[in-house]
């Protein structure tokens, strides 16, 4: 496995990459929109890797790329690298920062492809995500909303906890941002710049539904700090055990 890791670190363009792992509705595009005010970071819109496959038609296509080696996922990851690669260097960047929710339920295959990814961990309070949820999801109950943004907090949790990172909770991002990515910064290390706390300034391309947030909020180019906690009442039974565990319920 050590080999096998070591051997796909070698043939990747794309070095030490940081993705951003979290729930739906966890304020991903806020802080992907700060670190790309960054001089020295590209962080694209939401680029849904998990949705860019390769088909191998035929039996002879799998018979010459078995003769080369490469399986159906090794050249899936070659066209992710190719592709993050290609847009780092055409933003004229050094470090790619990449986000996209479903990502935390690929956070294996992730590290098969880039065996020196660097994950950071942005939590929100789960009844704040399921609240947001729900807004969208009208005719869903609260229960059914609350399943469903469950499978991505689990998600990212057993990644926290088995490959280890940054965690960074979008709550403290927007009451002392310049704190927050101050500590993202040492960890992904890059020096802090103060343009990443006025993101409203730098261009960070359409923002639009399938892109990430799209809301007034966001589009205003300034950091909304969160004004209130949802009470324990609020919590979804299903989400309980992770409030706690990400210590938003003693």
């Amino acid at each position: 496995m050590l080999a096998a890791a070591r051997a796909a670190a070698d043939e990747r363009l794309l070095q030490k990459p940081v993705f951003i792992l979290s729930s739906i509705r966890s304020g991903s595009t806020l802080l992907r929109v700060m670190l790309n005010s960054h001089s020295q970071i590209y962080a694209p819109h939401e680029l849904h890797l998990t949705g860019i496959k390769v088909n191998m038609s035929s039996k002879y296509v799998k018979s010459a790329m078995q003769e080369l080696g490469l399986s159906a996922e090794t050249l899936q990851f070659l066209l992710w690298d190719r592709l993050l690669q290609r847009e780092l260097m055409r933003n004229n960047k050094q470090l790619l920062v990449n986000k996209t929710p479903s990502d935390a339920l690929m956070w294996r295959r992730i590290i098969r492809c880039w065996p020196d990814v660097r994950f950071i961990y942005l939590l929100r309070h789960p009844a704040a995500v399921t609240d947001s949820w729900q807004r969208a999801r009208q005719d869903w109950t609260r229960d059914e909303v609350g399943e469903d943004v469950k499978r991505y907090m689990v998600a990212v949790e057993e990644a926290r906890s088995q490959r280890g990172g940054l965690t960074v909770k979008y709550e403290d991002v927007t009451t002392d941002p310049e704190r927050e990515m101050r500590r993202i910064c040492k960890f992904i290390g890059v020096a802090y710049e103060p343009a990443m706390v006025d993101y409203g300034r730098a261009d960070h391309g359409s923002f639009r539904a399938g892109l990430g947030d799209w809301s007034k909020n966001i589009k205003s180019g300034k950091i909304v700090p969160v004004e209130r906690m949802p009470t324990p009442d609020e919590i979804p039974a299903t989400l309980l055990d992770l409030t706690k565990q990400w210590g938003y319920l003693s």
